[in-house]
């Protein structure tokens, strides 16, 4: 209550005394006031810009850090799309070489069978040569047998010896004629 009278009393007039009504020294306020407005000098002078520098660094830090990780994040994402397009074409590669190694040793099989026929037709075709020959030889040497016992034959009934020119000349000739 008294401070409301000590407030209508200053409202009324009594202005002289309001401070000391108030409790308040007015000398005390106003040494209080220079003390307040020089240590808010001294802070702007001298340790808020030390702060405010500290803080605007470390949020640039922060600001390159989340711009960084931004970058990393992008370039994992576009190596990640990398290695999968790099490992189809791998594939797509392997695939490729995998059919072309299948159709080289089929080629080569192919031509290893062929080869191998050639080889087998040319000795059945060797061996069918020299059958040939065999028999032409051992015709020839059964003829040439055949015309000498023939000659022996015709001399055991003849009684005489026939000269071989007109002994072959005339064994041919019967052997001729008994074809056909």
């Amino acid at each position: 209550m008294q401070t409301l009278t000590t407030v209508a009393k200053a409202a009324t007039g009594e202005s002289s005394d309001l401070f000391a009504s108030l409790g308040i020294d007015w000398k005390m306020l106003l040494f209080q006031i220079i003390a307040f407005a020089m240590l808010l000098w001294i802070l702007n002078k001298y340790v808020f810009p030390v702060i405010v520098k500290s803080i605007d660094e470390r949020e640039k830090k922060i600001t390159e850090g989340r711009r960084l990780a931004e970058e990393a994040a992008e370039k994992a994402s576009s190596a990640q799309e990398e290695i999968a397009k790099m490992m189809k074409r791998a594939q797509k590669d392997a695939a490729t070489i995998i059919s072309d190694a299948k159709e080289t040793a089929n080629k080569i099989a192919e031509e290893s069978d062929k080869k191998n026929k050639e080889r087998a037709e040319r000795i059945i075709a060797g061996a069918h040569a020299d059958i040939a020959r065999e028999v032409a030889s051992a015709k020839k040497d059964l003829y040439n047998e055949m015309l000498d016992l023939v000659t022996l034959a015709t001399e055991k009934v003849a009684g005489k010896e026939v000269t071989k020119s007109i002994d072959g000349k005339t064994i041919a000739s019967a052997i001729e004629k008994a074809k056909q």
